[in-house]
This record gives structure tokens, sequence and C-alpha cells, in this order.
């Protein structure tokens, strides 16, 4: 999948680069803001690890779907450079009955940030762009179990410190900051609607996995962060000069 990608955009660009060398640089203007579903590609290994020793299927190893927004806009006393904001988030769960209890794993990721891209000026009709998404980053487990058939009251006693129970319910995050090269294609199809195919990889630095009200976990797996490929897509609304 990376080196289709990689073999896409050079093809794209040597294309475009060849059919309008003759035509000369052009300054980009136009702003827009639009829909994004993002393809991504966690590393869940480790919670698929413990998932299957609870009893559950794991969790997907083939991606997972996140949905989102972003917009952008030229800033023109820098040519061609235009700064925006995305953000993003999307989730994927393993779930069942397992003896007496219904349990269910569910791992969500989301990301946030400033976006900064420049534009190639040489490449006409359509929008070449090479950037970056500066912000934070956030990956989330959430682990269930219960037998029991919920009533206000007994829901109470879980908390009570003479009742024995085996319900659990656990959340697990670990929010980074992140830093993601991008490079995207956007292709008008009129002056006003846009189309976006592009893709990147999110490196991510510091922060500790945390659970419920802010306990760090001690030893979690290295390789359980926020690090993935991902392929974006989008329709975009607003006014484009290509």
């Amino acid at each position: 999948m990376k080196r289709l990608l990689v073999l896409m955009i050079v093809s794209i660009s040597v294309i475009y680069a060849q059919e309008n060398a003759e035509v000369g640089w052009v300054a980009r203007f136009g702003l827009a803001g639009g829909v994004n579903p993002v393809y991504l590609f966690p590393n869940v290994d480790p919670v698929n690890e413990q998932i299957k020793n609870a009893g559950l299927s794991g969790l997907s190893e083939n991606g997972m779907i996140a949905w989102g927004g972003s917009g952008y806009a030229y800033i023109m006393f820098v040519e061609n450079l235009r700064i925006g904001g995305i953000g993003l988030s999307g989730s994927i769960s393993s779930s069942g009955r397992v003896g007496e209890f219904d349990k269910e794993v569910k791992y969500g990721y989301g990301l946030g940030g400033l976006t900064v891209e420049y534009t190639l000026p040489s490449i006409h009709r359509v929008a070449v762009s090479f950037g970056g998404i500066i912000g934070i980053a956030s990956s989330e487990i959430e682990i269930y179990q219960s037998s029991m058939n919920y009533t206000w009251e007994n829901l109470w006693q879980k908390t009570s410190s003479n009742v024995m129970t085996r319900e659990v319910s656990d959340k697990l995050t670990k929010t980074s900051y992140l830093f993601a090269p991008t490079v995207n294609f956007d292709i008008p199809l009129n002056r006003f609607i846009a189309f976006r195919i592009g893709g990147g990889y999110s490196f991510t630095f510091g922060g500790d996995w945390e659970i419920n009200n802010g306990k760090k976990i001690e030893g979690a797996p290295s390789d359980l962060n926020s690090n993935t490929f991902f392929i974006q897509t989008g329709i975009y609304l607003g006014f484009f000069s290509y």
C-alpha cells in the first residue's frame, strides 16, 4: 500500500510537470473546507494479544476508517503557501458473549492540528501540495465486561466496598504530540468543488498510557502508540484557482 501511494504520487507529479512546463509558474489562491474520510493503519497487535486471551476475536489488522474535517486558505503574502486545520476520529471494536459475560474491547484513534502546505506552482489543473500536520494525537482503549441486567439500584452497588463484582469498565488513553508529513492532490471539479486524495505518516512523541482517573500504566508496550500511515480523501467546497 505504501509503495503504491508513492508510485502514484511520483507518476502524477511527473506527468503534470511535463504537460505544463511551458506554462510557467503561477501563484495559487483560494480557500476551502470539507469532509475527510481517512483510512488509518494503527498497530493493534499488542491489544489483540490480550483480547484473544479474553476469548474474543482480535481487532481488524487491515486498518480502520476515521471521519473528520479540514480546511485551508492561501496566505497571499507567501505565494503558494496555505495554512489550515484538520481533526478526525474513528474506532474499531471486538465484542461477544464469553461464558456468562458480555465482553467488548474498543480501540479509538483521533488527531487534530494545524496544517501547513506548499502547492507546486508549475503544475496546473490540480494542486499538488507537500506539507505536514502539527498537533496532537490520541489513542484510546475501552474494556467492558458484564453479566448484569442493569437497574438504577444495582448500578451503584458496584461502588460499594462490601459488594464483590466482576463487572469491568476501564478506559485507557494516551495523548501525544504529533508531526505528520503529507502529500495531497486536490482536483477541482469546477471553481467551487474539489476532490482530494493523498496520504502521510504520523510520528508521535511523548505521553504515557493512563487509566480511568489519570493513573499511569506501568509496562505498557512501547509499540502501542499513535504512529500510523494514513490515506486521506475528501470533498471540499470553496473557491479554487488552479
